[in-house]
């Protein structure tokens, strides 16, 4: 079964499923910048656009294009800004 998320105002959409033992989202993030919880271990791989991420602990802006990933800790918080729509796959790890 699929589950559709909404955040910021609709301004970041995911569709949540399960391709095998670890949950999955893929999403589109609008133009602007966002600060998300961690719940679990997430690797965010970047689809489609650019994205700048700013990482636990990192004071720094890290730039991610197609094809990159990134890997946030379980119960973080960790800040993305884009200048125009991109997508993603977020996968979840224990």
């Amino acid at each position: 079964m699929f589950t559709v998320n909404t955040y910021f105002e609709g301004k970041v959409m995911s569709l949540s499923f399960q391709p095998d033992t670890e949950r999955a989202t893929v999403g589109v993030i609008a133009a602007g910048e966002y600060t998300f919880g961690t719940d679990s271990i997430e690797t965010m791989t970047i689809i489609c656009g650019h994205l700048e991420a700013r990482l636990p602990g990192e004071e720094q802006w890290q730039s991610y294009g197609p094809g990159q990933s990134f890997v946030v800790g379980a119960g973080q918080r960790f800040s993305v800004r884009t200048g125009s729509d991109t997508s993603y796959l977020c996968r979840y790890s224990s």
